[in-house]
């Protein structure tokens, strides 16, 4: 099975770069690049939809639509595309060897349901002109896909190890809760950049000047609105931006702190000290990198790196987890 294995691991690595790539598509402003799904305009690439989007830019020259941005969208579909396919092809092989694989087809046909509904919140992104739940529940789905990808690329690769590991059921369900606590931050992180909320508060660690600037919390977080509008079709209140941006970093010291205590542990238990080092590394990466995005007014390189930096810390978070679970 060493060409399954070879599967999951393209495809792992695959869908980093689909994530990188949705976030890259989402901060440059490029959601909208092509206006319809699956194809720009109808046709397979923007080549081909060039005097339609032509059309587009002489009527709305400041519009969501240009050849830039819709080259942008459409290579992130390719990309979802092909990585749908692997998925596929892994789901198909799991199942004709399903005697030989280490767990059963059950978790590839959970990542193949997994893709297709990941590709309907493609779609409803789209139609739904970047309505904040369904974008946020997109890139959800997307560190979901890369979680359940990771953990199937460690299950069949699983070998007996002749290391010492020390008894582990004291840090167990501390690496539980740290994997929890990141993919709450990762979903809050999510409604910041789909509400673009990233800049609510330019300062650091002070926000709009104060640590308990203003704020609508009932407004930021109600679910079910359109893209930079309450409930009523009101526009959004700054005080709900704020509200959003600042629910981020108080969950971020939160997860610092928690994380913080884990390394520790992890760093004193035997077997598991290079994990240890791992979580600490991409946290402080994960601080750093979230820091510079205020102090520098969110430049679209560190913002990208953000984003892969958190599904970086979740993989670490997983793996983790799934070397625990093992033992």
């Amino acid at each position: 099975m060493t060409l399954y294995r070879n599967l999951i691991l393209a495809a792992l690595i695959l869908t980093l770069g689909v994530v990188s790539l949705g976030a890259y598509v989402r901060l440059s402003d490029a959601g909208l690049g092509c206006p319809d799904w699956p194809g720009c305009y109808g046709k397979l690439t923007p080549h081909h939809a060039a005097d339609a989007i032509e059309a587009e830019l002489a009527v709305r020259p400041d519009g969501p639509v240009s050849h830039a941005k819709a080259w942008k969208e459409m290579v992130h579909r390719y990309f979802a595309g092909t990585l749908g396919l692997l998925v596929l092809a892994i789901a198909a092989m799991s199942w004709r060897g399903r005697r030989e694989t280490r767990g059963g087809p059950g978790l590839p046909m959970l990542l193949l349901g997994l893709i297709v509904f990941q590709a309907l919140l493609g779609m409803w992104t789209v139609t739904q002109l970047l309505k904040p739940l369904v974008v946020s529940a997109h890139l959800l789905g997307g560190m979901a896909t890369l979680s359940l990808l990771l953990w199937l690329w460690l299950r069949e690769r699983s070998h007996a190890s002749h290391a010492y590991f020390a008894h582990v059921d004291h840090v167990r369900g501390a690496a539980a809760w740290g994997l929890a606590l990141v993919a709450v931050q990762i979903a809050l992180g999510g409604w910041v950049s789909t509400n673009y909320a990233a800049l609510a508060c330019t300062d650091f660690p002070l926000c709009q000047g104060t640590w308990m600037p203003a704020m609508d919390f009932e407004h930021a977080f109600t679910l079910h609105r359109e893209l930079g509008e309450t409930a009523s079709g009101d526009l959004l209140p700054m005080e709900a931006l704020t509200a959003i941006h600042w629910m981020h970093r108080l969950m971020a010291l939160i997860v610092t702190l928690y994380l913080g205590w884990l390394v520790v542990r992890l760093l004193r238990t035997p077997g598991y000290a290079g994990m240890g080092v791992a979580v600490g590394a991409l946290l402080s990466l994960q601080v750093a990198l979230g820091i510079s995005n205020v102090r520098l007014s969110l430049p679209l390189p560190v913002a990208v790196a953000h984003n892969t930096g958190a599904a970086l810390l979740l993989a670490s978070l997983v793996w983790l987890n799934f070397r625990l679970r093992r033992r």
